[in-house]
């Protein structure tokens, strides 16, 4: 079975390690990352970088390269992809899952300010601090670059390029991130107000306690729409589980005319 992972997350990176190992046995696994990272870590299997040409060109390589079964684990705001590659798996007649982590759910003491853009987001800083410790990654600083008066900590693994916030400081970091290390943050540069997007999970999730423990507002954006009717797991092991479940129904050689004559893409004998 060929298994094309979208990836470029923690959980895309764990469920390749997963099916490397043979879970479930005999898979040959492909990991597509975007690119916009300039080292990114590798997971183990083949990697291939950069698009697919839209829902049409991703159609044409799973018909191409074989592929059995698609699952979509790229990040949580990655949301163009996750349409294309919904597009794509009905046009290839290939089986689509989502691998998405679960958002971050606020618990008391917290002070979270919900924002369903980074425009929106930027709207909202100048009544909430002076001093804002910006986690959006680099791509979407264009969104803050015409707020005046404020000066912005800026986190992100690769170095931004403008258009950006006027007074800003770059930190080049990539998660994991301790608790401690986030409190020494907040506290070092004087942070009084964070800015995140949704994206889940615990990598990046110490900044919200670190946050709360210091009685710094929050401003959370929210995670733009997704495809519906695709079924979707929370983690690498419920991934890899609904490949060992969708594998006895793949077409075997003795019927492979039955599943020409459905359109489907069909596995031939040898």
């Amino acid at each position: 079975m060929h298994v094309l992972i979208l990836g470029g997350t923690t959980e895309a990176r764990r469920l390749a390690e997963l099916l490397a190992a043979g879970a479930p046995p005999g898979t040959r696994v492909t990991t597509s990352l975007a690119g916009r990272v300039a080292a990114p870590r590798l997971p183990p299997g083949r990697v291939r970088v950069g698009g697919f040409g839209g829902a049409d060109g991703l159609a044409a390589w799973l018909r191409e390269h074989e592929v059995d079964a698609l699952i979509d684990a790229t990040h949580p705001f990655a949301g163009t992809i996750s349409f294309n590659a919904a597009r794509a798996a009905a046009t290839a007649h290939v089986p689509l899952l989502a691998l998405r982590r679960p958002g971050w759910v606020p618990v008391p003491g917290d002070d979270w300010h919900e924002a369903a853009s980074l425009e929106e987001a930027a709207a909202l800083l100048p009544a909430l601090g002076r001093r804002v410790f910006l986690t959006t990654g680099r791509m979407g600083l264009a969104a803050f670059a015409g707020v005046d008066g404020l000066w912005f900590l800026v986190r992100s693994v690769d170095p931004p390029g403008p258009p950006h916030p006027p007074r800003m400081e770059v930190l080049l970091d990539r998660g994991p991130f301790t608790l401690d290390g986030e409190r020494e943050l907040l506290r070092r540069h004087r942070i009084d107000v964070v800015v995140t997007k949704d994206s889940g999970g615990a990598a990046t999730a110490p900044k919200l306690t670190a946050a709360r423990e210091a009685g710094v507002p929050v401003v959370v954006v929210r995670r733009p729409p997704v495809p519906q009717d695709v079924p979707v797991v929370p983690d690498a092991a419920g991934a890899a589980d609904w490949l060992t479940r969708l594998t006895p129904r793949l077409p075997t050689p003795g019927g492979v005319d039955a599943c020409r004559a459905s359109g489907r893409r069909c596995q031939s004998s040898g």
